[in-house]
């Protein structure tokens, strides 16, 4: 956690970006690079839909949300695809459980201010 699904896209291309999404990220949401998720969500389409990314965590500061997808947005349009939607879905800690328990705080690093 946190998960960033991708719809539309090839796996390869996931896998060549994959690790420059996860540095970029993780220091943007200062969560630990080994946390991030990123997964290839494979839908059949019944009617037309864009290629997203779908990031699912905790919630941050606007401008953490902004940066993140700026950033997303940037590395996806270096490789051609500049009409990506991205979106967030908001993920609570304490409806969020591990172990059969609810977590209690949202894991951060310390380096950052969120």
């Amino acid at each position: 956690m946190p998960f960033l699904r991708f719809k539309g896209f090839e796996k390869d291309l996931l896998k060549n970006i994959s690790s420059m999404i996860i540095e970029e990220f993780s220091y943007i949401a200062n969560v630990a690079k080994e946390i991030v998720k990123i997964e290839l969500i494979n839908v059949e389409q019944i009617t037309n839909s864009p290629m997203s990314v779908e990031i699912l965590m905790f919630q941050r500061k606007n401008e953490i949300h902004d940066e993140i997808a700026k950033m997303i947005y940037k590395i996806l349009s270096e490789y051609g695809y500049k009409h990506t939607h991205i979106f967030f879905i908001m993920l609570t800690p304490s409806f969020y459980y591990k172990e059969g328990l609810p977590l209690k705080e949202i894991p951060r690093l310390n380096h950052l201010d969120i």
